[in-house]
């Protein structure tokens, strides 16, 4: 299990972690998720550079981690067929094969010492892949120009896809190692793999991968699976959650024998597989069952989230509307504690209340809308403005108001305005010394 600190993995990177796994047969999850990320998650690079670092060859990738990619073939039950060559048959064939030995003898034992040499020399190239992809539909296109078109589809990939490929689809993965210069691989792929009954059987039961161990994928595979002679053919099966070679075929065999072999080794481990389709759809089941689980649950969630967003908003709502209903009171009540506070000043701004005596004495009465009475008395030659002042002071008095006379009916200039600057006086409006004014309010308008 990563540690606390790591960053969780998405669900694609936990399906490639596992395929990584199943292929190389690392028991180390952690030494895997290292390789991965050292490899930016890409399944092909790492593999390769596995498969690389087994034949001690310098990382074509990124730095790679310490164990190669590796397919199980240290299974006791590996199904193993050898076909040797045919031995001289009478004295003609006898003798032949003895005056022919020394210089077979000496033809190979001076070919090994050359290649031993040459490895000191040069190294060989085959040993560094830089083009797997690349190596295998260079042998294709080769084996075509040779062989025709007649024979088993070739997965256009490299080992490790095919590998991958076989794994997903739990299908038999055949492997042919091509050996160009071996005196059996001409008539193999003449008079064996290219038969019609072989093509057919092949491509009806298994993916088929071929290379040729003179290009660096092919050797790169041959030195993993260790192959005796040639024709080899190899078959590779999801086993016990591992990628594992259940049956090799070696030496020249004919098309009848091969597709026999075959159908054994496939009988023999066709229950493994059937085991790990069942298990596989038990898996996706219970991922199925998980995430529709789940789904449920995230509804559920959103629901939930849903149902506390909109109370929250009706709070807020409410919350928004009790502080606008109280900025109102406090409005109201700052605007009224104003008034008052401006009645209390033009109240004291006023000019005393003249003698009754006094020859320029007008009298008013004033009736208020609320049908109330106000009496006082002014001079004329005091301006209209004292008069709005008089009335504005008077707790009774509405906040906006107007002075109309009563007959003729019109309204008293009592405020200043741009025409007239300054409000005539009781004199230039026409009063008497006795009235009657009428205060009409204006709030509502």
């Amino acid at each position: 299990m990563a540690a606390p600190e790591e960053q969780e993995l998405s669900q694609e990177q936990t399906e490639k972690l596992l395929q990584f796994q199943d292929l190389t047969g690392i028991e180390s999850m952690e030494q895997c998720r290292r390789a991965m990320e050292q490899h930016n998650w890409n399944i092909e690079a790492a593999v390769q550079d596995r498969l690389n670092e087994q034949e001690g060859v310098p990382t074509v990738f990124n730095p790679p981690p310490s164990r190669p990619l590796q397919v199980n073939t240290a299974d006791n039950r590996v199904y193993s067929y050898i076909v040797s060559r045919p031995q001289p048959r009478g004295l003609l064939g006898w003798g032949y094969y003895l005056i022919m030995l020394p210089f077979r003898f000496t033809y190979y034992t001076l070919l090994d010492i050359f290649r031993f040499a040459l490895r000191f020399i040069r190294p060989d190239p085959r040993a560094r892949v830089t083009d797997p992809i690349g190596d295998v539909v260079s042998f294709i296109n080769s084996f075509e120009e040779k062989y025709g078109r007649l024979h088993p589809v070739f997965y256009q990939g490299t080992y490790s896809q095919a590998l991958n490929d076989a794994k997903r689809e739990l299908r038999f993965l055949l492997v042919y190692l091509h050996g160009d210069e071996h005196q059996d691989t001409d008539e193999f792929c003449r008079n064996t793999l290219c038969t019609e009954e072989v093509v057919n059987f092949v491509n009806t039961r298994m993916l088929f991968w071929a290379c040729s161990t003179a290009k660096p994928e092919g050797y790169r595979v041959s030195q993993a699976l260790r192959e005796n002679t040639y024709p080899f053919l190899a078959m590779i099966m999801l086993k016990d959650r591992k990628m594992t070679v259940v049956g090799r075929l070696e030496g020249v065999i004919q098309s009848e024998d091969l597709i026999n072999q075959l159908t054994f080794i496939m009988e023999a481990n066709q229950t493994y597989l059937v085991s790990e389709r069942l298990e596989r759809e038990e898996r996706n089941q219970t991922q199925a069952l998980r995430q529709q689980q789940d789904e449920a649950y995230q509804a559920s969630l959103r629901a939930d989230q849903e149902k506390d967003r909109k109370k929250k908003e009706q709070q807020e709502q409410k919350r928004r509307e009790e502080e606008a209903a109280r900025q109102i009171v406090l409005a109201e009540e700052r605007r009224r504690r104003t008034l008052q506070e401006e009645k209390e000043r033009k109240s004291e701004c006023l000019p005393p209340e003249p003698s009754q005596d006094d020859p320029d004495t007008v009298t008013i009465v004033f009736k208020l809308p609320n049908d109330s009475r106000v009496e006082r008395r002014f001079l004329f030659t005091q301006s209209l403005t004292v008069i709005y002042d008089f009335l504005f002071s008077l707790k009774e008095t509405p906040e906006k108001f107007q002075i109309v006379t009563n007959f003729p009916r019109r309204i008293l200039p009592c405020l200043p305005t741009e025409d007239r600057p300054n409000p005539p006086t009781l004199k230039e409006a026409g009063l008497s010394r006795s009235e009657v004014l009428f205060v009409q309010d204006l709030s509502d308008d």
